[in-house]
């Protein structure tokens, strides 16, 4: 098995539904994106952008992002962006829709 397929799988399921949400979105709007291991998590590359997306203890969180490149995705959300470039979707309180989703890692994998 290899490392991104074992994080994978050692997700908890109260999380692995919201993390197979956004790599579903991810692999739909980039086919070609497959899954590495960077920084410890799994990361997915279209050309030179990259987007981290890693689980936490309340569900998962986006790195990788610019705030030029998020397709106004923080200004619609800003209690989601912990830290400089951080959002974090908790798996019991996900009021972000596939939309909105799409259009951020649209806007941050786009070449």
């Amino acid at each position: 098995m290899d490392a991104v397929q074992e994080y994978i799988d050692a997700i908890p399921p109260e999380h692995r539904f919201l993390f197979d949400r956004v790599s579903g979105l991810i692999l739909e709007s980039f086919p070609g994106a497959s899954p590495v291991l960077s920084y410890g998590m799994p990361t997915y590359r279209v050309g030179k952008r990259k987007l981290h997306v890693g689980a936490w203890q309340h569900g998962i969180s986006l790195y990788g992002w610019g705030k030029d490149r998020d397709g106004g995705f923080t200004s619609r959300h800003p209690e989601l962006v912990t830290g400089k470039a951080t959002i974090r979707l908790r798996s019991k309180d996900v009021g972000v829709t596939d939309a909105e989703l799409r259009e951020l890692i649209r806007a941050t994998l786009k070449a």
